[in-house]
């Protein structure tokens, strides 16, 4: 398993605006081999700033790495340039491959 996560930093007077565009967007995720789950988090706040983190879930590295170079990823990040406007810096990217996993359907 592999996840990949983009951490924004928000101005509190854009955090509105900015849930109302992850919430609206057209996702092309689901259409993708090897996708697991997606989560849009929602952190502290902290100095007049929130904190969000988009969290994928993909089966490996290999499979996110397919959605970087996809057509569907072209087109779902064709106006990001729009969007920067909304955050501070550039997102941080933050890539993980699972070591362990652990879900509420093993029994101990």
């Amino acid at each position: 398993m592999y996840l990949a996560m983009n951490r924004f930093t928000v101005p509190l007077e854009n955090a509105t605006e900015f849930e109302e565009l992850w919430l609206s967007r057209e996702s092309r995720l689901q259409d993708m081999d090897g996708f697991v789950s997606f989560h849009m988090l929602k952190g502290p706040e902290t100095e007049g700033r929130i904190l969000y983190a988009s969290h994928t879930v993909w089966a490996s590295e290999d499979h996110f790495r397919a959605w970087t170079t996809s057509e569907a990823f072209r087109a779902s990040h064709a106006s990001a340039g729009e969007t920067r406007k909304l955050y501070e810096g550039a997102p941080k990217f933050e890539g993980f491959t699972a070591i362990q996993e652990i879900d509420a359907l093993q029994s101990n």
